[in-house]
């Protein structure tokens, strides 16, 4: 249970990936005073755990509402999951999901959602809670640590940046990006054995 639990927190916090989204919250909060720029942090983090947490209890209803499987589901989050691994391996300077630069204090959008509650971070939530709604709980104390390990890492964005340096930065994050590809090719596969399976 404990082992399963670290599991899924350590998979939402790669998916989540908030060291890799360091350097473009910096970027994006770089006007704004100390104090503010930490609300900010703080309140965007709550919108996207939200955001998760609504699609992981109503992920069930949603994909019934849509008239999706869960292997469709599996697949495609494994496809987009894949998608943003290879690009924190090969990095880009607009971050893992090509997002603009912008000026001003972001509301919702981008920051919240969708670069911190992204669509690997929803597929993924969505198919835990689909896969084994008895263990909502547990899925939910895997999100609440993801999430609060997110925010404290965002919080300390500008320190850690400062202390390791750009190379440091990009080193972890294709590191990272390494883990969540395997992570991403074993949701492909599952989906991928599901469908032929069903055949």
């Amino acid at each position: 249970m404990a082992s399963e639990l670290l599991s899924a927190a350590v998979v939402l916090a790669l998916v989540i990936d908030p060291l890799g989204n360091v350097p473009i919250v910096n970027a994006m909060l770089a006007g704004l005073p100390v104090a503010r720029r930490r609300l900010v942090i703080v309140r965007e983090c709550a919108i996207a755990f939200a955001t998760l947490a609504l699609f992981m209890v109503f992920g069930r209803k949603f994909l019934d509402l849509m008239h999706l499987s869960e292997t469709s589901v599996s697949i495609a989050g494994g496809v987009i999951l894949f998608m943003i691994a290879i690009r924190m391996v090969f990095a880009h300077p607009e971050g893992v999901l090509g997002m603009p630069r912008r000026d001003g204090e972001p509301l919702i959008v981008p920051l919240a959602v969708p670069l911190i509650a992204g669509p690997s971070a929803i597929a993924t939530v969505m198919l835990m809670a689909s896969r084994e709604p008895e263990k909502i709980g547990m899925w939910g104390a895997a999100l609440t640590a993801a999430m609060a390990f997110a925010t404290i890492v965002l919080l300390a964005g500008a320190k850690l940046q400062e202390w390791l340096g750009e190379h440091a930065m990009h080193a972890i994050e294709r590191l990272l990006g390494l883990i969540l590809t395997a992570v991403a090719v074993e949701m492909l596969l599952a989906g991928i054995k599901t469908f032929v399976e069903g055949l």
